[in-house]
């Protein structure tokens, strides 16, 4: 498996944008806007592929002080794998290379465990985002 930072309108990017589509917007009835792709442009995008097939996905979001961690997915029938893992490590990397020392993320309640596995802590209370359960989090 190889992980790398993706370009913006790349092909590696619209195989991101299927992935996200499949795995984070279409169960919860929801597409992309064009704005939401225009905002891409901004953001570190990273993948995880095999034979140029994108496993997983993930981006680094600058908003305000914090780096935030946002849509991270990875193929249903490769959960549990260590894409996740792998994609958060990289991630993880590059947060300190560009000089910050925490990442934050407000991740689905759902897959909190996840990244409290991974030292992720819980920062205050649950909270509605696009329509589900979210919980802000953060590792130093």
């Amino acid at each position: 498996m190889a992980l790398q930072i993706i370009d913006y309108a790349s092909h590696e990017y619209r195989q991101m944008l299927d992935l996200r589509h499949q795995i984070l917007r279409a169960p919860l009835g929801l597409s992309f806007r064009e704005e939401d792709i225009e905002q891409d442009k901004n953001n570190i995008l990273i993948g995880a592929f095999e034979d140029g097939k994108m496993l997983g996905c993930c981006m680094l979001v600058k908003e305000g002080e914090m780096l935030l961690l946002r849509q991270m997915a990875v193929l249903n029938d490769l959960q549990g794998k260590g894409i996740g893992r792998a994609l958060l490590h990289f991630a993880e990397a590059i947060t300190r290379d560009i000089g910050y020392r925490e990442l934050n993320m407000y991740a689905r309640k759902s897959v909190s465990g996840f990244y409290i596995r991974m030292g992720y802590i819980q920062i205050g209370e649950e909270f509605i985002k696009v329509t589900i359960p979210h919980v802000l989090m953060k590792k130093d």
